[in-house]
């Protein structure tokens, strides 16, 4: 095996990987199983993550711990039992969102927006909080939160899930800061639109009486005229998790097709 693909790889190394039932999650997760890598499933839904598990099983050694991102008692257990199942820690991949309510701002309660940032920015800040002790025990790693687009760009009637986007990046920033002589590297991924249950949620609460306009309008504006998949994302995550990346910290790093170029 060539060092070059030797780095690429994730052999031996011990992942958690957050909202690992979603799209992104499991695409990233069997992706990391492919490459060698032990992995921890953490989501909140025992069914869901039952069933993810079960998809997952053949591809490599993968083991479930069900917590809501921004529970901090459980969060702390999945770490401790990514531990006591694998013998230590490398890597996370903070990837549990929800898009929450879109609604101008003058029409948003108090909760719906909380909602949204807790589990977006709480949970992110979370998962690193309990991270950083098993990543520094180990000697370093890499920890990569999923930001998006909405990290960088504003866009009416999502000022929660942009607000907490953007969150996301400045934890980012401030923890690369903190981690970086520590060996720990710490990066944010800005998914453009990406072919999955949270664009359709998206698209069907901006625009009900017709989603499939609002999405070909989307992908006009896209240099590359189409939506992203959950694969292509996964293929970022693991460059940045892998010792492939060894000089990447403290960026955002987009995969959306040009979206925020222009």
């Amino acid at each position: 095996m060539s060092n070059v693909t030797h780095k690429q790889r994730l052999d031996d190394k011990v992942a958690i990987i957050t909202g690992a039932t979603g799209g992104i999650g499991e695409a990233t997760a069997k992706l990391f199983l492919a490459l060698g890598a032990k992995v921890m499933l953490v989501a909140r839904s025992a069914d869901k993550l039952a069933a993810t598990r079960g998809r997952l099983e053949a591809h490599g050694e993968v083991a479930e711990s069900i917590s809501d991102a921004a529970d901090e008692a459980g969060m702390a257990a999945a770490v401790a039992a990514t531990i006591d199942r694998f013998g230590g820690l490398d890597i996370l991949i903070a990837n549990a969102g929800t898009e929450g309510a879109l609604k101008p701002i003058e029409a948003l309660s108090v909760d719906e927006f909380e909602e949204t940032m807790r589990t977006n920015v709480t949970g992110v800040w979370l998962a690193m909080k309990h991270c950083v002790a098993p990543l520094k025990a180990r000697g370093g790693g890499s920890i990569v939160a999923l930001s998006s687009i909405a990290g960088r760009i504003g866009f009416p009637a999502m000022a929660p899930y942009i607000a907490s986007k953007h969150a996301v990046y400045g934890l980012v920033k401030t923890a690369a800061l903190e981690l970086g002589p520590s060996n720990i590297r710490v990066n944010a991924v800005g998914p453009g639109p990406i072919d999955n249950r949270m664009i359709d949620s998206l698209q069907n609460q901006l625009a009900p009486d017709d989603p499939a306009a609002l999405r070909t309008g989307i992908e006009a504006s896209i240099a590359m005229r189409r939506y992203g998949t959950n694969e292509e994302v996964a293929h970022l995550l693991a460059f940045l998790a892998s010792d492939a990346s060894s000089y990447c910290n403290g960026s955002i790093y987009m995969i959306d097709g040009g979206y925020v170029a222009a």
